[in-house]
């Protein structure tokens, strides 16, 4: 490829502004524009002769004669045609915002990767040799330490309820329009000021103005980071805020009027005022700094992103993609915090390609199969426990079920049910309810008795909508109350249809074999699932309350006799076999306080030792030893996002022998 073949989705202002840029670039050619109308796409070649038109997004995407895409939709299809681009061999190049909210995000940049292709979200300003030059004089320390950071970017429209600025279902509002610029700044010059790429806020506040049509006019946010770093970020579509960047340091002031779009349209020169106060004064005579580069800036940033691609990279040095996911996570945080909610990310959710959700045929998922469930089960389970939102959980549970995971396990207790509701409604948006099985949980402490096990059962049913629960356990145990009581309401239940089997998490082999020869001298039905802790290390003390662990040779050989299915959480050990569990963490004993041991150390030791063998990463290595033990459990998995999702799902490409199992487990000396 000697030069970029870029393809245009929309024919907007903006999109006309990049086409321009593409024509007077070094690496970029102008092929293809297409529009949902024939017309729109007809106009839009008559100023840009080049460009074949097309009357749809999806028959550009199909031509070989496009290597990359420029998407210009209105927000809430960036990601839809950031993916479906993706999926068809294309590189993608996506107005900010990237999607609609962090989660969407995910999706976006995860279909990149497993396309091979380079995807960025569209800053152009952080491709200008500007901002290159304001992180240098910030890094250089020349203003001392830096201590605030103020961003704006506000105009006044006129108010149009239906225009894509005012309306929520079109992702309207300053925040994520325009805010996302002060916010992508103050992170990029807090990096800068301690020495990385970009930082995170560590807080946000925010107050709001939210219109009659339920999006945000005028909004101010502050950003806490950390080494006493504040950043105050504005943002306004009805308020002639201007534009604007002042960084203040203990030494003095970098302001730059024109951040956002630099030296212009056409290219030229704009400038840094650098103001030092070396004894702390109010004022002081600014020094310019002229930045001088005659290209356009939609042509600064195609060749940024042509440069990119021609060299075969996947990611911009200028914003790459977990830059861009921190970003989109501060918006959320900022919409969070004044209560602007869209619509759309309220209820019906539909597919990142707005596709019926299907199973990828190439996935390597494992499968088992328990007595007196029809229903195969994936041998990961989802534990919905880490979710926070719909779109969230919505993104999360649909990439699972790509991958051919049928089973999800939540609990009662799990944030005062939002995530029982959270799967409820993902299952009955999708309408899969048939083809998955949910673990529920309930009869937590104190609330551990037989009355409270029917209570919960009856809420969580009402709050996952279903009439069933495939798998129910008692959540923990209560050795005060007979093993019969649990027994004969259980089967209760089971009469009722709200049960299919059952069983016990955080039970003793002591109490489980009680239970289950009640069982059998009774003639109901016992127990046929355990959920305890299991993994690689030995869990040192209980990470909670009433916790238990199934990890002794006992309880394995025990389970293994008595045919009984394991559900083993915290399967790879919280995080132990990752860099958290690196003896030299200043915060080991307390993010992982129940695995810290000398005989861990040297199981970690070990998986890292046979990861670096295998070309896998060690907490892979961790899970494949719980999928591949003889008795065949199932491992509970908690992904927060789909980098660790895929991780885990890594594990199941990987067959660890049973004299690689002793040895991880320290009983032999030789893998």
């Amino acid at each position: 490829m000697n030069k970029v073949r870029w393809g245009l989705i929309s024919t907007g202002n903006i999109s006309r502004a990049f086409a321009a840029g593409v024509v007077a670039s070094k690496t970029g050619e102008l092929s293809a524009v297409a529009s949902r109308s024939e017309d729109q796409a007809k106009k839009f070649k008559e100023k840009f002769s080049a460009c074949k038109p097309f009357s749809s997004y999806q028959s550009m995407l199909e031509d070989d004669e496009v290597d990359a895409v420029y998407i210009a939709t209105p927000h809430p299809s960036h990601a839809e045609w950031a993916v479906k681009a993706a999926r068809a061999g294309k590189h993608v190049l996506c107005e900010k915002p990237v999607a609609m909210n962090h989660a969407e995000a995910m999706g976006t940049y995860a279909a990149a990767e497993k396309a091979d292709v380079f995807a960025m979200e569209a800053f152009m300003y952080r491709c200008h040799p500007l901002t290159e030059k304001l992180v240098e004089l910030v890094k250089e320390g020349i203003i001392g330490d830096v201590r605030t950071i103020e961003a704006r970017f506000g105009f006044a429209a006129p108010f149009d309820p239906d225009h894509r600025l005012f309306s929520n279902a079109l992702g309207g509002g300053g925040i994520l329009d325009i805010g996302c610029y002060p916010v992508s700044a103050a992170r990029l010059i807090a990096g800068a000021a301690q020495g990385n790429a970009y930082a995170e806020p560590v807080r946000v506040h925010a107050a709001a103005h939210i219109g009659t049509t339920g999006v945000d006019e005028h909004t101010f946010g502050i950003l806490e980071f950390e080494d006493d770093i504040l950043a105050h970020v504005s943002a306004a579509t009805r308020v002639p805020l201007g534009v604007g960047l002042t960084v203040t340091g203990t030494k003095g002031r970098l302001h730059v009027p024109s951040p956002w779009h630099a030296s212009g349209m056409k290219g030229g020169s704009t400038h840094i005022d650098v103001v030092k106060l070396p004894d702390g004064g109010l004022d002081g005579t600014p020094d310019r700094i002229e930045v001088v580069d005659p290209r356009p800036l939609y042509t600064i940033e195609a060749d940024h992103v042509g440069e990119a691609i021609l060299a075969g990279k996947r990611q911009a040095s200028a914003m790459n993609w977990e830059d861009s996911l921190g970003n989109m996570r501060a918006l959320d945080l900022w919409r969070q915090a004044v209560g602007l909610t869209y619509e759309a990310e309220r209820s019906a959710i539909p597919t990142l390609t707005g596709d019926p959700l299907t199973v990828d045929g190439r996935n390597n998922m494992k499968y088992g199969k328990i007595d007196g469930l029809e229903k195969r089960l994936s041998r990961l389970v989802m534990g919905c426990d880490n979710q926070t939102t719909l779109p969230h959980a919505t993104v999360m549970f649909d990439d699972f079920f790509e991958n051919g995971g049928t089973l999800f396990d939540t609990a009662h207790i799990y944030e005062r049910g939002l995530m029982e509701r959270l799967l409820g409604q993902w299952i009955q948006n999708r309408d899969i309810r048939d083809d998955v099985a949910i673990i529920g949980k309930g009869a937590h402490t104190p609330w551990c008795t037989p009355d409270h096990a029917s209570r919960q059962l009856r809420e969580s049913l009402d709050r996952l909508q279903t009439d069933y629960v495939d798998i129910y356990m008692l959540h923990r145990d209560n050795p005060d109350i007979p093993v019969s009581e649990f027994i004969d309401v259980l089967n209760d239940h089971v009469a009722l249809g709200q049960i299919r089997i059952f069983g016990a998490s955080n039970w003793t082999m002591d109490r489980l074999v009680q239970a289950m020869d009640y069982a059998s001298q009774t003639g109901k039905q016992s127990f046929q699932v355990v959920s305890n802790n299991f993994s690689l290390a030995r869990m040192v003390e209980p990470i909670w309350p009433g916790c238990e662990s199934a990890s002794e040779p006992a309880f394995k050989n025990w389970i293994s006799q008595e045919k009984l299915s394991l559900m083993a959480w915290s399967s790879q050990a919280r995080g132990f076999f990752t860099d958290r569990g690196d003896p030299s963490n200043p915060n080991l004993n307390e993010d992982l306080q129940g695995w810290v041991a000398d005989d861990n150390f040297e199981r970690r030791r070990r998986a890292i030792e046979l990861a670096n063998n295998l070309n896998v990463e060690p907490v892979q290595i961790a899970l494949a030893y719980v999928l591949d033990q003889p008795f065949a459990p199932y491992a509970l998995i908690g992904p927060r996002t789909l980098n660790e999702a895929h991780s885990s799902f890594g594990a199941l490409s990987i067959t660890l022998s049973p004299n690689q199992i002793a040895w991880l487990n320290l009983e032999s000396d030789q893998p």
